[in-house]
């Protein structure tokens, strides 16, 4: 009887419980603050990182209409379950971002230092392709997780993309001691530099060793690297990653690779001392990778005591090297030393956040064609941390379209998904007749025992069904003539397509997308028929009006006076040549303390960063791409100036010493410092620049100190014009000084919008050469270094892209990624990101890329486009010879046909063996029985490689061992010692290429090898 009385009284204590709220649990800042070692900037876009914080996590920005929304938390409820809250408000997300698309626009500081994350301004060095060299920014939906059993939402960082704040405050600078750790995906990574959280320069630059202090994950071996194959965590103290005290491999720090969460932590500062750990962010603690003194501290200063600058830094390198991939969910800073106990609780703190997989999956979707059929798999895993009954899981197609699963429209499980188990569905995805794009969206439903109700979950996938018209080959230029651009659209459909109306889209990077080229009405393009467009001599750098006598154009190279010209079918006289429009600028950025100046609408006068090319009286273009408008210039001021303080300055000063000074005049304000330290001067009287020179005298004295190399900034009187400008415009947006022009001897009839093409009636060196000639011409160059071009139908639906840039490597700003809003569409963006590579140009015909077969289409720029084999003979060839050296026998074959060298140089030659490559010369002379080669270059050598060495009585073979190679030349370490001395000069080599006939001319060192030529309008041949 006494246990029924408490059997019935247990419920009755606990009903006042059930309906109360949870409080919400406490956070890493909270942790950290108890310890002594506040946080000073708190990110996260998936939790707040304090039990009190209820500001926004992140802002999203709309593509459709440039709206922002923030955010923020879900509050604690008592029903229908007890739920603690903290986490991000994903479904705001998903309502504000249905049907189009976001991306992440700021990451707010959680610490109320409001040291918030914004998109990272350029890096001298290594601007980013976004417009102005602003990195460019996450689509917001491609990192869904769950967390604490609810959708949330990481940042996804693609190489182009990253973060910054330069004006941050309150973090610890030089030697003070501080504490990082992030939290991030543990299978996105890749090899460029540097997917870094942390401490970093105030300007973009690398300014020396100990400037930084971050977290690292990823496989970069440029500057030292852990144990395997890796990734790694590994701490960017500038000039080096580090994974213990030396600068090469650290056998402490382990490959990770089997974590789907890391947590990693680098803890410096205050004494010779940093701390290197991680975990699981799942289970179980950290592990010390290392714990001791600054790397190369027994023998140097780079380390120790360390310079830290204060500013903040996320997907980047200190210098924006921005070549970097990898997924961030939360992240903190602190001052002081945490201790280890104090990351230890961080650590079980997010273990019990429960960071899992998305709940939802769905295969990637390809392009569709109109009426045709696709297999798409969709996903539930039961992340609720119980059993989940009744899941269904369904598939919504756009209007038109019909979707089938077996049993319907819908599929899933009768019986209980177990914790962590998945259940999949293949859906049958029928795209309509007419074309278009839109959303897949996928959705699960299921009911967890105890609740009684029915949950869901949704995730959107991009699609677009439109004709099978292709980006078929495209050519950037030649080594010889970098205008010789051509494109080639290809039908690969059974029947003709209709491009009326049809526009091609230039984005070069750094600038903002033009129109290339608007298709004519009546387009009509056959089944397996190409369309050629070629870069004419010159083209419109601002739109032309009915009436005009003067054209602004990009080039005046191959015009004349007197000279007739066809300006989109308006065939005109040029009465007189003026001056071309210069290379754009931009409105400043000033980077240590913007990242952005606005200007509104109404404005005389713009800040730029460079004012030369810019004429009284003459026009100029601003926002190209954007909200463009021209003006007449009235007065050209000075530029902006962005430098550092050449000598260290006390408080109480009037005369500072600054790196640069040629554009700083009287009454200009000057921004000196960062932060709390960030204080506006006005300059007196301006004299010499540099640590010796007289300096910049100030109106007022100094109120803070502020050490050799703090920021100075100027934003200058900028250039005046009229009218007033109608639009509102912001640092990146690009100024053109227009030139003179052409003056026509009749004015022109139709409009000819910017990039308008204006082609001489007289064969021309510039622009595309031929043959064939196009069937028209485009006026805007494409960029041969990086970019992208987008084929849009009539409908605005973009039916192919080429996203293109360098290939992806361990350096800073290799493989950047110019509008991830078209790679996604045109490839996996996992790892380093999937682009076309360009190819280093070569003379006579060059190299294009394009698809083999034609029209061949898996929607993987990386793997859909090819180029032509090439390589160059480095001791050249003689007459008759039948075996060539060369510096690579990559994409050659026996039976191959190759070109050897141009212009009336060139000939003909058929491959009959294909040997190994390397080509160099003995650098220094070498004894007989030496195992090391030391010589000029690397050429293409590798291990287990033979190679002939010495020619005559002299040569010998012999097999490579190792290599190293490096500035200056390198050397080659044999397997077996040389039986022969040979001296310097001495050809070393592999075997090469065999020809089946001797050569009939000798060739020059340095003559080109191609396996083809590009095919403007016929079929490629690669």
């Amino acid at each position: 009887m006494r246990f029924q009385i408490r059997h019935l009284l247990m419920p009755a204590l606990a009903l006042p419980l059930l309906g109360a709220a949870p409080p919400r649990p406490k956070g890493p800042c909270d942790l950290y603050g108890a310890a002594g070692t506040p946080c000073v900037a708190a990110h996260s876009t998936t939790r707040a990182l304090y039990a009190g914080y209820n500001g926004p996590l992140y802002q999203l920005k709309r593509a459709s209409d440039g709206k922002t929304l923030d955010i923020g938390i879900v509050q604690p409820a008592a029903s229908p379950r007890p739920d603690a809250g903290g986490y991000a408000d994903a479904p705001a997300q998903d309502t504000f971002c249905a049907r189009t698309l976001c991306v992440i626009n700021r990451i707010y500081d959680q610490s109320g230092k409001g040291n918030h994350l914004l998109q990272s301004p350029p890096g001298p060095l290594f601007p980013g392709p976004a417009k102005g060299g602003f990195d460019t920014q996450p689509i917001a939906d491609m990192a869904p997780i769950t967390i604490s059993g609810h959708k949330a939402y990481g940042v996804f960082i693609m190489p182009g993309m990253g973060f910054r704040n330069n004006d941050a405050r309150d973090l610890a600078i030089n030697d003070e001691p501080e504490g990082i750790y992030y939290v991030i995906d543990g299978t996105h990574y890749d090899s460029g530099c540097c997917f870094d959280y942390g401490n970093s320069s105030t300007n973009g630059r690398a300014v020396g060793t100990g400037t930084m202090e971050t977290t690292y994950f990823g496989t970069a071996t440029a500057w030292g690297s852990g144990a395997g194959p890796g990734p790694w965590i590994m701490a960017d103290l500038e000039a080096g990653l580090f994974s213990g005290y030396n600068g090469k491999q650290n056998a402490g720090d382990p490959t990770i690779d089997s974590w789907r969460f890391v947590m990693a932590v680098v803890d410096g500062g205050g004494g010779n001392r940093w701390d290197l750990r991680g975990g699981n962010a799942q289970k179980g603690g950290l592990t010390t990778f290392y714990s001791g003194i600054r790397p190369g501290s027994r023998t140097n200063n780079s380390y120790y005591p360390m310079h830290k600058q204060g500013a903040i830094l996320l997907g980047v390198g200190g210098d924006n090297g921005n070549g970097s991939a990898g997924t961030f969910y939360e992240g903190v800073m602190t001052t002081g030393y945490p201790p280890e106990a104090t990351t230890d609780a961080v650590q079980a703190n997010i273990v019990a956040a429960q960071y899992e997989v998305p709940r939802l999956n769905l295969s990637r979707v390809t392009t569709f064609a109109p009426g045709t059929s696709q297999l798409v798999t969709a996903t539930f895993t039961n992340t609720t941390g119980g059993p989940a009954t009744r899941v269904r899981l369904s598939l919504a197609a756009p209007a038109g379209w019909t979707v089938q699963a077996s049993g319907g429209t819908s599929a899933g499980s009768d019986t209980p998904v177990a914790p962590g188990a998945s259940v999949s569905t293949v859906f049958r995805v029928t795209s309509s007749r007419g074309t278009g794009a839109g959303f897949l969206t996928a959705k699960a439903e299921w009911v967890t025992p105890g609740e009684g109700r029915m949950k869901s979950d949704t995730m959107p996938t991009r699609v677009r069904n439109v004709l099978p018209v292709k980006i078929n080959e495209v050519r950037l230029g030649t080594s010889t003539n970098p205008t010789d651009q051509f494109i080639e659209l290809y039908n690969a459909g059974s029947t003709s397509a209709d491009l009326s109306h049809w526009t091609l889209v230039n984005t070069q990077s750094q600038w903002a997308p033009v129109r290339l080229a608007a298709l004519p009405a009546g387009t009509k393009l056959a089944s397996g028929a190409y369309y050629l467009l070629g870069l004419s001599g010159s083209g419109l750098a601002a739109p032309a009006s009915p009436g005009a006598t003067t054209i602004h154009v990009r080039s005046i190279t191959g015009f004349s006076q007197g000279e007739k010209v066809d300006i989109e079918g308006e065939t005109r006289t040029i009465v007189s040549l003026g001056t071309a429009a210069s290379a754009p600028t931009t409105v400043f950025i000033p980077v240590s303390t913007g990242p952005w100046l606005t200007v509104p609408a109404g404005a005389s006068n713009l800040p730029v960063t460079n004012a030369s090319g810019f004429a009284v009286g003459q026009k100029l273009g601003i926002d190209m791409g954007g909200q463009y408008e021209v003006a007449t210039v009235t007065t050209v001021g000075k530029a902006a100036t962005q430098s550092t303080l050449a000598l260290a300055a006390a408080a109480g000063a009037t005369n500072i010493k600054v790196a640069a000074v040629e554009n700083l005049t009287p009454g200009d304000s000057l921004t000196i410092g960062t932060g709390a330290h960030k204080e506006t001067v006005t300059v007196k009287s301006a004299g010499s620049g540099g640590s010796s020179g007289s300096g910049i005298d100030l109106a007022a004295p100094l109120r803070f100190d502020h050490a050799a190399g703090v920021d100075v900034s100027d934003v200058g009187t900028g250039i005046r014009f009229t009218p007033a400008t109608r639009f509102p415009h912001a640092s990146g947006d690009a100024v053109q000084a227009l030139g003179s022009g052409l003056t026509l001897d009749r004015p022109l009839v139709g409009t000819h919008e910017y990039g308008a093409a204006v082609q001489a009636e007289a064969p021309s060196t510039v622009g595309y050469q031929g043959p064939p000639a196009p069937n028209q011409w485009f006026g805007g160059a494409l960029s041969g270094k990086a970019g992208s071009l987008a084929l849009v139908d009539a409908t605005g639906t973009v039916v192919d892209a080429l996203v293109y840039g360098s290939q992806q490597s361990s350096s800073s700003g290799n493989g950047t990624i110019t509008s991830p809003e078209l790679a996604t569409l045109e490839g996996d963006q996992g790892k380093g990101g999937c682009i076309v590579v360009v190819p280093t140009p070569i003379g006579g015909a060059g190299r294009s890329r394009g698809r083999f077969p034609n029209g061949s289409d898996a929607d993987s720029n990386c793997t859909d486009f090819q180029t032509q084999a090439a390589a160059f003979l480095p001791f050249g060839a003689a007459a008759g010879a039948s075996n060539i050296r060369t510096n690579s026998v990559t994409g050659f074959a026996p039976g191959q046909k190759i070109l050897i060298d141009i212009g009336t140089d060139v000939e003909n030659a058929v491959i009959a063996t294909v040997g190994t490559p390397g080509a160099s010369t003995v650098r220094t002379g070498i004894a007989a029985g030496a195992t090391v080669v030391p010589i000029a270059s690397g050429m293409g050598f590798s291990a287990g490689q033979t190679i002939t060495i010495d020619s005559g009585v002299n040569q010998e073979t012999a097999v490579i061992g190792s290599t190293a190679f490096g500035r200056g030349g390198g050397s080659i370490t044999v397997t077996a010692p040389l039986r022969l001395a040979h001296a310097a000069g001495a050809q070393v080599s592999g075997s090469g290429i065999t020809l089946t006939a001797p050569l009939s001319r000798e060739h020059a060192s340095g003559a080109q090898i191609a396996s083809g030529l590009p095919t403007p309008g016929a079929a490629n041949q690669y």
